[in-house]
C-alpha cells in the first residue's frame, strides 16, 4: 500500500507540474501579446482601419462647355464607381461570378484583383451608367461598394470633336478646350470618408473635404453654324476620298470663330476610337502650302508700297524664268496684258510672280508677317502650329518666284482665314478666338484703302472671267479667291503631279463683310482645282450662313 505521505507528495508534484505548465502558457500568452503590441501592432491597426474606414478620392463636376446660344456641348453627369475593400470578401471567385457580368468585366481577372489582400481599397469599374451601378448596389455584397462621381458626356456626340477634346477616367482634359482651359473647368476636388461597422456595412460618410464644381465656359461657336459645316465637309469627304478636309467660319470684325470643323470627325465620347489624323485639330495643327490664296496678301503689299494700283497694267508672257525656276500658269495660254486686279481674278501665276519681284525680298517679308504669317495666331487651342516662313537671308534665287503664288512656305487653315479677315474688316486683324467675350482690340495690317481695293478684286474671282464665277449665293455679292497648290514631293525634292491641296475663302457682304468662311481640302481624289473642290462647300456653308445669322442681303 502507498502511504499517505506518498500520496501527498505525487499530488504536490502533479499540482507543481500544473502550475509550471500554466506559468509557461502564460509567459507564451504574454510574449505574443507583447509581440503584437509592439512588432506588428502598426501593421494590424493599419489593417484594423482599412476594414472600418475608406477615404475616397471625389472628383469635382467639370463645368459645362456650351455655345454662344447656351446649347450644350460638353456636360457632368452622374455615373456610378464600384469599388472594393478585398480584406472583407472571403470567396472572390464567387463575388467575381455574380459582378462581372453587371460590370463588363473578364470573371477570371475580376477574381485575381478582389484576391489581392495587400489593399484594403481599389477600384472594380469606373463611371458605370447609373443604371448598371444601381443593379450592383442592389446586389448588397460584403466589401463591395458604390460610390457616385461626375462623368463627362457630349450631348451632341461627334460635334466639335477635335475642338472640344476629351478628358480621362480622372476626369482631366487630354485634348482640345477640356486640355487647354483644364485648371478653369476642372474645379477643385474633394475627399469623402467612409466609417463602417464591423459587419463592413457604411454607417457614416464624410464630406473631409467637399468638392468645389469647375467653371461654365461658354464659346463663339453656333451649334447649328457647326452642324452644318461639318455636314458639307462629310459629303465633301464622302464623294472626294480627301487625306482630311477643313471648315471655318468667323466673324471677320471681332475673329469670334463660329464653326471650326474637320472631316474626319471625332467623337469625344469615344476619342480613343478615333484614328490620330481624326483627333487632330486640323484648322490650328496642319500646315500646308496655300498656293493661289495667298496671292491676295502680294497683291495688299505692293499697294501698300505704291508699287501697283488695281489699274496697272502687266505684260505677261507665258511663262516667267526666275534663277533656276521656270512659272506658267495653270492653264496654256499666250502673252497677254492684265491689270492688277485681272491678274489676282484669274490668279495669274506669271503677274503675282511679277509682282513680288515688284515687291523684293524685304518688302515681301515685312508684308507677310504684318498678316501674321510665321507664327502662331494666338486662338489659344492646344497644338497651334506657326507655319513656315522663310526670312530673306534664307531665300534662294528662285524664292521670289514661288513665295508670291504661295509657294515655299507653310500656312495653317486658321491663319490664312485670319489674314483675309483683316482684308474683310477694312485692314484690321483680331485674333481668333473660341470663348465668348475672349476678343480684344485689333491691329491695323493695311490700310481701309488697301484693303478696300483687295476687296474689290477679289469680287472678281466669283464674276465672270474669274476663278470661281459658278460660287454665288443669290442676293448677296460675294468676295473671295480659290487656291490649288501642288504638295511637294519628298522622293524627287519637287512638286507633285497627283497631290494637290485646294482651298477657297470668301466673305459676305463684300462691301461690309460681316462672315468669312474657309475651306481647306486635302489631297482630293478626281477633281483637285479650288474651284470644282472648296468652292462649292464655301457656297453651300455660305447659303446656310447669310440667312441663318439674318444678315440681309446687299
Amino acid at each position: 500500500m502507498i502511504s499517505y505521505d506518498r500520496l501527498n507528495l505525487l499530488s504536490n508534484r502533479r499540482i507543481g507540474l500544473l502550475f509550471l505548465v500554466f506559468v509557461v502558457l502564460l509567459g507564451g500568452a504574454a510574449t505574443r501579446a507583447a509581440w503584437i503590441g509592439t512588432v506588428q501592432a502598426g501593421d494590424l491597426s493599419e489593417r484594423a482601419a482599412t476594414q472600418q474606414v475608406e477615404d475616397l478620392d471625389v472628383s469635382a463636376r467639370r463645368g459645362t462647355i456650351s455655345d454662344r446660344n447656351g446649347v450644350e456641348l460638353a456636360v457632368s453627369e452622374d455615373a456610378v464607381t464600384v469599388v472594393a475593400n478585398p480584406f472583407l470578401i472571403d470567396e472572390p471567385g464567387r463575388v467575381a461570378a455574380r459582378l462581372a457580368p453587371l460590370i463588363g468585366q473578364d470573371e477570371q481577372k475580376l477574381a485575381r484583383t478582389l484576391a489581392e489582400r495587400d489593399t484594403g481599397f481599389t477600384y472594380v469599374a469606373r463611371k458605370l451608367a447609373s443604371r448598371r451601378g444601381m443593379r450592383v448596389a442592389q446586389l448588397q455584397i460584403e466589401g463591395i461598394d458604390t460610390v457616385v462621381e461626375p462623368k463627362r458626356s457630349y450631348p451632341r456626340g461627334a460635334l466639335a470633336g477635335q475642338l472640344l477634346g476629351t478628358v480621362g477616367v480622372d476626369n482631366y482634359g487630354l485634348s482640345g478646350i477640356e486640355q487647354q482651359y483644364e485648371d478653369r473647368l476642372h474645379g477643385s476636388d474633394g475627399e469623402r470618408r467612409l466609417v463602417k461597422d464591423a459587419l463592413g456595412e457604411t454607417i457614416s460618410i464624410v464630406e473631409s473635404q467637399r468638392a468645389r464644381a469647375g467653371e461654365d465656359m461658354r464659346l463663339t461657336i453656333d451649334a447649328p453654324l457647326q452642324e452644318r459645316a461639318e455636314a458639307v465637309i462629310e459629303e465633301l469627304g464622302s464623294e472626294l476620298a480627301p487625306a482630311g478636309a477643313t471648315a471655318v467660319v468667323m466673324d471677320p470684325r471681332s475673329g469670334a470663330l463660329l464653326a471650326l470643323a474637320n472631316w474626319p470627325a471625332a467623337d469625344p465620347g469615344d476619342f480613343g476610337e478615333a484614328s490620330e489624323a481624326a483627333r487632330t485639330n486640323r484648322a490650328v495643327a496642319s500646315s500646308f502650302e496655300p498656293g493661289s490664296t495667298f496671292k491676295a496678301f502680294t497683291v495688299a503689299g505692293a499697294l501698300e508700297e505704291d508699287l501697283v494700283g488695281p489699274d496697272t497694267v502687266f505684260d505677261l508672257p507665258p511663262e516667267i524664268q526666275v534663277a533656276d525656276r521656270t512659272i506658267g500658269e495653270s492653264h496654256e495660254r499666250g502673252a497677254v496684258s492684265l491689270t492688277t486686279a485681272e491678274i489676282l481674278a484669274q490668279s495669274s501665276n506669271v503677274g503675282s510672280v511679277k509682282i513680288g519681284l515688284e515687291l523684293g525680298a524685304k518688302r515681301f517679308d515685312r508684308w507677310v508677317r504684318r498678316f501674321g504669317f510665321g507664327a502662331p495666331t494666338g486662338v489659344a487651342l492646344p497644338g497651334e502650329a506657326g507655319g513656315i516662313v522663310p526670312r530673306p537671308p534664307e531665300y534662294s534665287g528662285s524664292s521670289l518666284a514661288n513665295l508670291p503664288i504661295g509657294q515655299g512656305l507653310a500656312v495653317t487653315p486658321l491663319q490664312m482665314a485670319a489674314g483675309y479677315s483683316a482684308i474683310a474688316n477694312g485692314g484690321v486683324l483680331h485674333t481668333p478666338h473660341v470663348i465668348a467675350g475672349g476678343g480684344g482690340a485689333g491691329r491695323r495690317v493695311i490700310s481701309r484703302g488697301t484693303a478696300d481695293q483687295v476687296s474689290t478684286m477679289l469680287e472678281g474671282v466669283l464674276a465672270p472671267g474669274g476663278t470661281a464665277p459658278e460660287a454665288s449665293v443669290p442676293g448677296y455679292v460675294l468676295a473671295g479667291k480659290t487656291g490649288t497648290a501642288q504638295k511637294p514631293d519628298p522622293e524627287t525634292g519637287g512638286y507633285s503631279d497627283t497631290r494637290f491641296f485646294s482651298s477657297f475663302i470668301g466673305f459676305a457682304p463684300a462691301k461690309e463683310p460681316q462672315l468669312l468662311v474657309a475651306v481647306m481640302v486635302d489631297e482630293p481624289q478626281g477633281l483637285y482645282y479650288g474651284a470644282e473642290v472648296a468652292a462649292p462647300a464655301f457656297e453651300q456653308i455660305m447659303e446656310f450662313a447669310l440667312p441663318y445669322l439674318k444678315i440681309a442681303p446687299e
